[in-house]
C-alpha cells in the first residue's frame, strides 16, 4: 500500500451500498475480492460476519462503514474489534434510522471524556 491511502469498505442494503459504489467507493483488491457486501434477504448471517472479518483483516481497508440494523446482527464482532483501523463506522440505511444508544463506537467513545471535558 505505499504511496496509496486506504480503502473505505461498506456493508449495507441495496441502496446503500449503490450510493456508495456511485459515489466511487467501490474496488477489488488483488484477490478480486470487493470491498462491499450488498446484504438481501437470502445473504446468510454467517457470509455477513465472514465478510465483516474479511474487511477487519485486509490491510487496505481504513474505515468500514456497516449498516446500524446489520452491525446489531454481528453486534459480537463489532465489540471485539479493539485497533484503531479499520475504523468502523456505523450508518443509517433507508428502512432503519440510526439509533445512538446502539453504536458501541460512539459509547466507547463517550466513556472516554467527562462532561466537563465536552464543555
Amino acid at each position: 500500500m505505499a504511496g496509496r491511502g486506504k480503502l473505505i469498505a461498506v456493508v449495507g442494503d441495496e441502496d446503500t451500498v449503490t450510493g456508495f459504489l456511485l459515489g466511487g467507493v467501490g474496488e477489488l483488491d488483488k484477490h478480486r475480492k470487493p470491498n462491499f457486501l450488498v446484504v438481501e434477504k437470502e445473504t446468510s448471517l454467517a457470509e455477513l460476519e465472514e465478510t465483516f472479518r474479511s474487511f477487519l483483516n485486509r490491510e487496505d481497508i481504513g474505515i468500514i462503514l456497516i449498516s446500524q440494523c446489520l452491525a446489531e446482527l454481528i453486534r459480537h464482532a463489532v465489540e471485539a474489534h479493539s485497533r484503531p483501523l479499520p475504523a468502523i463506522l456505523e450508518i443509517p440505511s433507508k428502512e432503519h434510522p440510526y439509533d445512538p444508544a446502539k453504536d458501541s463506537v460512539l459509547r466507547r467513545a463517550r466513556g472516554l471524556f467527562t462532561p466537563d471535558d465536552l464543555r
